[in-house]
């Protein structure tokens, strides 16, 4: 098969945009955006996938049945293609995967608006779900193939992916960028291990971790690649893709033409800006390091998407996932990677030195310890507790506070400077955390109170404490306990709104350790939406 040279644009904005909205696009969204695809000079689009698995409610572009095709507005030379996950045709029988087919395609082309598939494949899936590709023609339909995740691969892997789909009636053969790490170096090189053994089309499907999603895609471009994918405003998976609109614009100054943009323009102002403010796909820092480790986009979208990840959780999931490895998304991989602590718990210091029989007032980084400062100053100076506050809240004077307790390595990395300006000692599993961290704290007086983490767990020991999360309470709750203190007052725990998950996982990690035979006594004193015991700092 020779390649074309003539360059294909395909727009697969329904199709991986729809990670962000389940795929429910309205009609009116899709058919001004087909409008705007023709006027644009789009030659295929992508309306989405199509796909046996329902779980859970997703929209019309999951599955891209004809029958919701036929419902369209349909541009007459417009071409249209679908997406099939490779993972549910590789199997192993050949009747099970025709079987399979038949009920995603039963149709011929000839009687659907569907002229083209394409088959998403990881490396391990290509050798089985390639025979779908004489099924698909038998029945009328181009077939193009994205090979997922190959930036990492090894010449003799890609030469032999490319000698093996020769074989085959396939018409494109894709690569993706798909963790966003590639530069246009890494293109051309790409490129130039497929063309070893493939010389049909080639196209190329690129991220935008590190804003080089459309010189990614130029690059391809001077290297013989001839189609090139793209999303509108880069709506996608993570970061994003390479933008439509960008893209057109590029194309349109190669061959000397003028970008037809108008109606594209407006499609982005009237659907795609509100969606890109709701959302908030593009490229950030993290997409970026993400990009720069190897690490799945799909990790960074999950966190940025859940309230209870702080800037300091998002840089340490993506440092531990740099270190154990992080290409394929796994949930449970993200949650331990949110709680760091691993292993063997280790601390030297034993907290009853201070804490036994003590009143303790822990101090939190809500607003009630600013509001109701001087009540809280004036109990201080009357009863005297052993007063810790969490990381640096400063909002009472330094002579009131007593210790300090953090536990979270890059909070601490990044609270350092202002750490070695506070005069309290801090209590900190000093010796688990890494080199860098404990380098920048060097001069630092610490005392070394070491942690465990385990699910649903407290426990306490003389040097170190288990807790259920990395949150710097529940290491305070657990230094407290082991302490052999006598009560916890509880100031600036004021709480989140009700539907924020940060409430639930508070109100969770404060009942769970109520429950232990050895817990405290906790007393908020301040404003609090927790479920606590309450009384006031006023009346104490």
């Amino acid at each position: 098969m020779q390649t074309n040279k003539t360059v294909t644009h395909l727009d697969c904005t329904l199709r991986d945009g729809g990670y962000y909205n389940a795929w429910d696009f309205s009609s009116e969204l899709i058919n001004d955006y087909l409008e705007a695809m023709h006027a644009a000079g789009i030659q295929v689009v992508e309306l989405g996938f199509r796909s046996l698995e329902n779980q859970g409610f997703k929209g019309a572009c999951a599955f891209t049945r004809d029958d919701f095709i036929h419902q369209l507005n349909l541009p007459h030379d417009l071409q249209l293609a679908v997406m099939v996950n490779g993972k549910e045709l590789a199997t192993e029988s050949s009747q099970e995967q025709t079987l399979r087919l038949e009920q995603l395609f039963p149709s011929p082309a000839s009687q659907s608006s569907v002229q083209w598939v394409r088959l998403a494949c990881h490396l391990h899936e290509f050798e089985q779900v390639l025979p779908a590709s004489h099924w698909l023609k038998k029945q009328g339909y181009r077939v193009g193939f994205n090979l997922m995740q190959i930036a990492d691969r090894s010449e003799q892997e890609i030469t032999q992916l490319a000698q093996l789909a020769t074989s085959y009636p396939v018409d494109v053969l894709y690569f993706a960028d798909s963790m966003g790490s590639m530069t246009p170096e890494d293109t051309a090189r790409i490129i130039s291990w497929l063309r070893k053994g493939w010389q049909g089309a080639l196209g190329i499907h690129t991220h935008n971790n590190q804003g080089l999603a459309l010189q990614n895609s130029l690059k391809a471009l001077d290297e013989d690649v001839t189609w090139l994918d793209s999303t509108v405003t880069g709506m996608g998976r993570g970061p994003g893709n390479a933008k439509t609109e960008e893209l057109v614009i590029e194309l349109a100054k190669r061959s000397n033409s003028k970008p037809q943009l108008t109606k594209l323009l407006s499609l982005i102002r009237r659907h795609f800006q509100p969606l890109q403010n709701k959302y908030g796909w593009g490229t950030n820092p993290y997409y970026y390091l993400a990009g720069l480790y190897g690490i799945h986009p799909t990790y960074i979208q999950e966190m940025l998407g859940d309230s209870r990840y702080d800037e300091e959780d998002i840089l340490a999931v993506i440092e531990h996932l740099r270190v154990e490895g992080g290409k394929k998304f796994n949930l449970n991989a993200l949650d331990a990677a949110r709680h760091f602590y691993q292993g063997t718990p280790r601390g030297v210091w034993q907290p009853s030195d201070l804490f036994k029989g003590r009143e303790v007032l822990i101090l939190g980084t809500g607003p009630g310890v600013a509001d109701h400062k001087q009540a809280l100053e004036s109990y201080i100076q009357r009863t005297h507790p052993l007063v810790i506050a969490l990381n640096t809240q400063s909002a009472l004077p330094s002579n009131l506070i007593n210790l300090r307790v953090a536990c979270h390595p890059v909070r601490l990395l990044a609270d350092s400077e202002e750490h070695l300006k506070l005069s309290q000692p801090l209590i900190t599993p000093i010796s688990m955390l890494p080199d860098d961290v404990q380098d920048t704290l060097k001069t630092k007086d610490t005392l070394d109170f070491g942690l465990a983490i385990q699910p649903d767990q407290f426990d306490f020991a003389d040097s170190y404490c288990t807790c259920p999360s990395s949150l710097v309470i529940a290491y305070a709750l657990g230094l407290a306990t082991s302490g052999q203190s006598k009560n916890l007052l509880m100031a600036g725990f004021d709480g989140y709104g009700a539907d924020d998950p940060r409430s639930k996982e508070m109100q969770y990690l404060l009942d769970l350790y109520q429950q232990h035979p050895a817990s405290l006594p906790l007393t908020a004193v301040t404003p609090t939406r927790y479920a606590l015991a309450s009384q006031s700092i006023y009346a104490l």
